[in-house]
């Protein structure tokens, strides 16, 4: 993998010497390289169409947001590949910041503006994504035979409590949504605690609005939440509030299966570090 990085940003930027590739990350869907401490190179399953659609989709954002978010450099359709400079700042996930509340204002104006933007104006970008909310809660129900048994014992009554109750009503509306909204695709001054980018664009969609809160809830938890929603000027109103829950639910145990199969252990650890928090909401 490292010399086909290598051979693409010979052809690419023909001028620019490579010192180090190094490995810098993984998904589901993609590999992340670090090359010379600056430009970060990522590959994900070839789709020409994919890539061309998210470097204009990125292109797009850079006008809507305040917050920093990829600026390509180069991107390969077939080979799928994009490149752009290193954002400053590091993974929320990997580095928590000293006080999360001062990430809640950026957050919270970050998602005022994208769901304020016309559906209409994105689809070509960012497809519709509707996933039933039953279809979500038997994926959970399955998800969670797999990994009971790492679940504390006396947290599982609040688990198994959600995985029997009935799923939230479907949205009434659906909004241009950044739709992965986890703590590793946030960037973030450790030390001043402040939000310095947005990264991993690639499940951008118009859906539920209450998907870009799940994960926020998730990872920052309640009271930042709370602090993120006093800074959104959208529509929100408890039933979106149930819809978040329940996605974040969902998707905390999604991320503990994740880390003790096939994932990082980071995410494992990070859903059972925020499981109380998440189920009792």
């Amino acid at each position: 993998m490292i010399g086909d990085i290598r051979a693409l940003l010979a052809r690419h930027l023909p001028d620019y010497e490579v010192r180090t590739v190094v490995p810098a990350g993984h998904g589901v869907d993609n590999t992340v390289h670090l090359v010379n401490g600056e430009l970060i190179v990522r590959a994900r399953v070839s789709d020409p169409a994919a890539v061309r659609r998210e470097v204009a989709l990125l292109a797009t954002v850079k006008d809507l947001v305040a917050v920093r978010v990829p600026d390509v450099l180069f991107a390969d359709d077939r080979a799928g590949v994009i490149a752009y400079h290193a954002l400053p700042g590091q993974p929320l996930d990997q580095h928590p910041v000293a006080d999360p509340k001062r990430l809640a204002e950026p957050l919270g104006k970050l998602l005022g503006a994208l769901h304020a933007v016309p559906p209409e104006r994105v689809r070509e970008l960012a497809p519709p994504d509707v996933y039933p909310a039953p279809t979500l809660l038997h994926d959970a129900q399955l998800d969670y035979r797999d990994v009971e048994g790492h679940v504390p014992a006396e947290q599982r009554p609040l688990v198994e409590r959600f995985l029997a109750a009935e799923p939230p009503p479907e949205p009434r509306t659906l909004r241009f949504c950044h739709n992965d909204l986890g703590a590793e695709h946030l960037l973030a001054d450790p030390e001043t605690s402040t939000l310095t980018g947005v990264i991993d664009w690639t499940d951008a969609a118009v859906t539920d609005p209450a998907h870009d809160f799940a994960k926020l809830y998730r990872d920052l938890g309640p009271e930042v939440f709370d602090l993120i929603l006093a800074s959104y000027d959208g529509p929100f109103d408890g039933e979106d509030r149930r819809r978040a829950l329940f996605y974040a639910r969902c998707a905390l145990i999604e991320d503990l299966a994740y880390g003790l199969s096939t994932g990082p252990p980071r995410y494992a650890e990070a859903a059972l570090a925020h499981l109380e928090w998440t189920f009792t909401g």
